[in-house]
């Protein structure tokens, strides 16, 4: 198991190097000039060049980018912000909490609303039930995350006026948020859940509990789900992952002041450190997230654990 940890860590390095790369070329290469959003566009050319000479972005390319890498990854310096010039790492760790909690919270209501769902629709497959189920799954994936927030507020904030429709401090403002989040999530599951189920109930195992006189309720829920949830676990994974990244919409329609709002504050106004550094540090945690979904993958399924003794 040790072989099977060590060797998902060293993904880690090249996985986020890449992802660093590609996020400081794009920055780079962008339009717009950070020492000219720094002094105005009335600034004469001599202090331009000055501040761009004081800044390294004089340099070559592939020395700014190791500069920036050295920075980031030995001393958490993500540079400092053009608009406000406080450190980017300070301006994300105080808008993280926020993106953490909402990301958490909605994938707890997805993965405890998605999982039965799924096996309500396995155990009468093709059913008028099964039906229902994967439709109310399937709104819930197709539906764009702003119009299902905008939609909430008038019907819940507006009209029947039963939740708050910004900010995220009280319970009351947290609920009209995380199902938002949550709903995309919810289909996903509940259709990995169902698939996964009819999978399982196939095989030889299955089979012979029920000759065995089990009850339908002990081969649902102790056989059968037991060896369906680790695909499930995965998918959880990845879309606790993707709601990190995902919930910039749903911060902006609801005025969460998270990592999300940051990030679309700054392209706004042109900081492009601010959102490169967010890039940056949503590729980090999304990593980790995969990496602790893989190792608790090993603990789960003891075959992935035999291939490393």
């Amino acid at each position: 198991m040790y072989k099977y940890v060590l060797k998902r860590l060293l993904w880690v390095i090249p996985i986020l190097l890449g992802v660093s790369l590609i996020v400081f070329a794009i920055m780079h290469y962008s339009p717009g000039d950070p020492a000219t959003l720094i002094l105005g566009e009335s600034a004469t050319p001599q202090a331009i060049a000055q501040l761009r000479s004081e800044m390294g972005l004089d340099q070559p390319f592939l020395i700014q980018y190791f500069k920036y890498i050295g920075n980031a990854f030995l001393k958490f310096d993500l540079g400092r912000s053009f608009v406000n010039n406080r450190p980017v790492f300070t301006e994300i760790m105080t808008r993280f909490p926020n993106t953490m909690k909402l990301a958490g919270y909605s994938i707890l209501l997805a993965a405890a609303v998605g999982i039965p769902l799924g096996v309500l629709a396995a155990r009468k497959p093709y059913s008028a039930v099964d039906n229902g189920t994967m439709f109310v799954s399937l709104l819930g994936v197709s539906m764009p995350t702003f119009w299902q927030g905008l939609l909430l507020i008038i019907v819940f904030s507006l009209q029947l006026k039963w939740f708050p429709s910004t900010g995220f401090e009280t319970w009351q403002q947290m609920v009209l948020p995380v199902i938002t989040l949550a709903s995309s999530s919810i289909g996903s599951i509940a259709r990995i859940t169902r698939s996964s189920m009819l999978d399982v109930m196939g095989q030889d195992f299955i089979r012979t509990a029920h000759a065995k006189g089990v009850s339908q309720r002990g081969v649902i829920y102790v056989h059968t789900l037991r060896n369906a949830l680790l695909p499930v676990v995965t998918v959880i994974g990845l879309q606790f992952g993707a709601l990190l990244g995902g919930a910039v919409l749903t911060e902006t329609v609801f005025s969460i002041n998270g990592l999300g709002t940051l990030m679309v504050n700054a392209i706004r106004q042109r900081d492009l450190i601010v959102v490169q550094g967010g890039v940056l540090f949503i590729a980090f945690i999304f990593t980790i997230v995969n990496l602790s979904v893989d190792i608790l993958y090993g603990y789960i399924d003891p075959r992935i654990r035999s291939q490393y003794k």
